[in-house]
């Protein structure tokens, strides 16, 4: 089988890093893989086992891409596209798929709430639409109206050697200059609204009032930088909090956090607290979108409701005081990501939808 991915990102962070998973994954398994990209896209440089094209993919006011992601795919003999993005890869990619005569599937990764009416015309040609988590399979089911047929769950996945605990506990110190012997408070995600980053800042605040080895280190970009910089300040945190941007080898960095706090307002799955269990770190995390799917409360993390930062800081000091609730977590964790959560698992899953996809091609649209 030949299956042609095709992602708009930019850069090798979330879904993106997930498609190299399965392309990885698949080529286990005998699947040849093409990947179409965006052109100058972190992933066009990537080292996988996939023949790489690099195409123009500005959005979905460039009609233009229709016509070229159509000629590719009569040029490729493929069996089928898989959509992994939006940025209007998920309208043209459907209609060229149409156009090459291959069934198409597409894989939902965000919590986003777009119409209903939309969702149905753009998607309209979809055998498959692949829903990350039970949060996103219920919305395209109960409000979308997609029939359950069409909405598989597979989960992303987290490569377990790359993510693993580490005995090593100096790269922190040396990366950002915090004490030997601090405590560091880690939050991995986009610096946008929805990811909780100035609750979670309040809620440090009260946390470093109370121990002076408190550290947070924040990962990731995003438009609201200037903003959180000046709550930063606002809160006298400037030598307790870095906003560290996104780091190559935050696999080696990840693992020697004491906590990693995931504040989100709304999310798809939330790929962070899936490297994180799989590292070894304990998890507090907002109960919402998808995050219950790997965050059971009390057993495989600790979750607090949205918007309650008092709770969320609670939680945080309540795991850095007890090390047999921190040996739990981390040991139910490791074991839920691996069960779970594994590369393997998600590319035999995506797989069985092809071949759904394959055997349903013309008959369901």
């Amino acid at each position: 089988m030949r299956v042609v991915h095709l992602e708009a990102g930019r850069h090798l962070y979330g879904g993106v890093r997930q498609v190299a998973y399965l392309i990885a994954g698949l080529e286990r398994l005998g699947i040849e893989n093409v990947l179409l990209c965006a052109r100058g896209s972190a992933i066009a440089r990537a080292t996988l086992p996939a023949e790489i094209i690099e195409l123009p993919l500005n959005g979905e006011l460039d009609i233009g891409q229709l016509g070229r992601v159509s000629r590719v795919l009569k040029t490729l003999d493929a069996n089928l596209l898989h959509v992994h993005s939006r940025r209007g890869a998920d309208l043209y990619g459907g209609l060229a798929a149409r156009r090459a005569e291959i069934p198409a599937v597409l894989t939902r990764r965000v919590d986003s709430v777009e119409p209903a009416a939309w969702l149905r015309f753009k998607w309209r040609a979809y055998a498959r639409i692949i829903a990350i988590s039970n949060h996103i399979r219920t919305d395209l089911i109960e409000r979308v109206g997609f029939a359950p047929v069409r909405v598989p769950l597979i989960a992303s996945a987290v490569d377990t050697q790359l993510f693993a605990p580490r005995a090593n506990r100096e790269r922190l110190a040396q990366a950002f200059g915090v004490p030997r012997d601090a405590l560091v408070i880690g939050c991995v995600a986009q610096l946008i609204a929805r990811k909780g980053h100035r609750m979670l800042l309040d809620a440090f605040k009260r946390l470093a009032a109370e121990d002076a080895r408190l550290h947070l280190i924040c990962f990731g970009a995003g438009p609201l930088q200037a903003t959180l910089e000046r709550q930063i300040a606002a809160l006298d945190l400037g030598t307790r909090v870095v906003l560290a941007g996104y780091r190559e080898d935050l696999p080696e960095l990840l693992a020697e956090l004491a906590v990693l706090v995931h504040p989100a307002e709304r999310e798809g799955l939330g790929v962070a607290v899936l490297e994180a269990l799989s590292a070894g770190v304990p998890v507090v995390a907002v109960r919402t979108g998808g995050v219950p799917d790997s965050i059971a409360h009390e057993d495989t993390g600790l979750l607090v409701a949205p918007g309650d930062a008092p709770a969320l800081g609670a939680a945080i000091g309540r795991i850095l005081a007890d090390a047999a609730l921190r040996a739990r977590l981390v040991e139910r964790g490791r074991r839920k990501i691996e069960a779970d959560f594994s590369i393997a698992r998600m590319a035999g899953g995506n797989l069985a939808v092809y071949q759904e996809a394959l055997g349903s091609h013309g008959a369901d649209g």
